[in-house]
This record gives C-alpha cells, structure tokens and sequence, in this order.
C-alpha cells in the first residue's frame, strides 16, 4: 500500500509552502502531488516553482505528480492547464475534464483526481481507453460502492488500473464561480487581496448549534471536519487499493503519514487522531457522521 500526499488545498506563502515540501522529502510519504487545485489567482508559486520541489522531491526518491485546476472558468486557466499537462516531464493528475481532454489527445496517460465524477466501471473503462492509469475515489462513494466497481473492472477487461482513496484531511466537496472567503472580508472575488493567505487552514462555518459544518477556502467548499479513515488500510489492500491519499491543512500530516507507515509496518489495525473527524461516506452514510 502506497501512502500519498495530495496537492495542497490552502493557500501559504511561498516560503511555507517550500519549507513544508523540504520536510515532506525526508517524511513516509511515498508520492506527492503538487501544483495549485484551487484557484489560479493564487500566485504565489509558479510552475518552475512547482518544477524546483518536484525535482528536490525526486532527489530523495519521492514520485512526483503535477496537478491541474478543478474549476476552470476563463482561457488564461485553460492556458494553465494545458502547460501543466505539456510539461514533458511528470504525470500529471486531471481535476477536470479539460485536463483528461489535452493529456488523452496528446497521448499522454494521466489520473484523474477525486473531483472527476467517476462513479462506474464502464465510466473508467472509457476514460482508460484514453490513457487513465489511476483515478482517486470520489470522496462521496462508499466502501461498498468501490467494491462493485472494482469487482467490475476485470469483466471489462481492464486489470492494470490503480486505485487511490482520499483517507485522510478535509474532504472538497465543492467549487463555486464565488468567493466566500473574499466575501468573509466583504470584498469581491475580482479584488480579493488574497484572502486566502490569511487562513492557512481555511474558515471554519458552524451550524447554529455550534457544530463543525464546512470549512471554507476560497471557492472550494470542504468538509468541517478532517476525514479519517485510516484504520481501514488493511481492508482497502484486502479490495486492491494501491494508495491511500493524505491531504495536508498543516505540518502535522508528516506525523500522521509515519503513524501509517509505522502501522501498515506492524500490522497494527487502529490509527489513532485527536483531531475529531468524520467517516460517514466511507459506511455508506451521511458524510458529517463521525
């Protein structure tokens, strides 16, 4: 079982965000993906940027995979994502359509991220035809539903495809043409002043009972608390996952990365947080379930 760590999802100045990639080439993690999912306005990072920690990531034996935007919405970011997919040199994981669309026409193959609907077997036997070598489970999809998928993947003929779960951080549930941290700051989307980088782990948005309900970054909406799912290593590898994504919202996912290697290690079942997490999409239940 591969431990992954997953682009990140919030928005740090560039000095974090290369400090934190130094520590992650000497942590468990076997594959990082890179790149900028969220919104193009943030700039703090360019490609060659991106370029530079992939190749200190590769130095210390870390596989390396660029990721593209999930929303697009003007042709500077289709732009973007087209230099991404042309980099000539790294995998390149699709968060959208457009994406899959230039890697599948150029011949590249590619994988898609948890934010491309992939909710059947027949759906990845098209996108495989294609050139998709690995896709990410939708977080919505339940353990159950996987199961039917993947037991349907060899009746179609299709044996070398990699599965990789989310099974750890806060889950993205949405994209929208708005801002809500802009708006936090009561300022539009167009003049935002960046407000992202002042919430390195987003804003928390409780119900009026005072429950953790989403967390807000930018136009992604994520969940209010962090997804675990980590003791089910072994029954992910039972069903033929390869990967178990980590999603960072801070240094501590270098702890909870060697946590898991240490488990899978020892055989050990259980991995333990004190961060209070939800698991119901997992069971096959409202996602908030703890």
């Amino acid at each position: 079982m591969q431990i992954t760590l997953g682009p990140l999802l919030f928005f740090w100045p560039k000095q974090d965000v290369m400090a934190f990639y130094e520590k992650v080439a000497e942590s468990a993690f076997e594959r990082v993906y890179l790149g900028e999912v969220v919104c193009s306005k943030r700039r703090e990072l360019k490609l060659d940027d991106w370029l530079a920690i992939a190749r200190l990531l590769q130095s210390k034996g870390k596989e390396v995979v660029l990721s593209t935007l999930t929303l697009i919405e003007a042709e500077s970011e289709l732009a973007q994502v087209s230099k991404v997919c042309e980099n000539g040199d790294l995998t390149v994981e699709a968060n959208d359509m457009a994406a899959v669309h230039y890697l599948s026409k150029a011949g590249i193959p590619f994988i898609t991220g948890p934010s491309v609907n992939l909710y059947s077997a027949e759906a990845l036997q098209v996108l495989h035809g294609t050139g998709l070598k690995r896709w990410v489970l939708p977080v919505e999809l339940s353990f159950e539903h996987l199961k039917l998928i993947m037991g349907r993947l060899p009746e179609l003929g299709i044996r070398d495809l990699e599965t990789e779960v989310l099974s750890y951080g806060y889950l993205p549930l949405a994209y929208s043409a708005r801002c809500f941290t802009a708006r936090t700051h009561e300022l539009s989307k167009d003049s935002c002043e960046f407000s992202c980088i002042k919430s390195s782990a987003g804003i928390p948005l409780a119900t009026q009972e005072g429950d953790a309900l989403f967390t807000i970054n930018g136009i992604q909406t994520l969940s209010g608390s962090c997804h675990n799912i980590l003791d089910q290593w072994q029954v992910m590898a039972s069903a033929g996952v390869k990967a178990m994504r980590l999603s960072g919202h801070s240094e501590d996912i270098l702890k909870v990365a060697d946590e898991l290697a240490q488990a899978m290690a020892l055989s050990s079942k259980v991995i333990t947080s004190d961060i209070q997490h939800c698991n119901g999409y997992w069971s096959g239940k409202p996602g908030i379930t703890h």
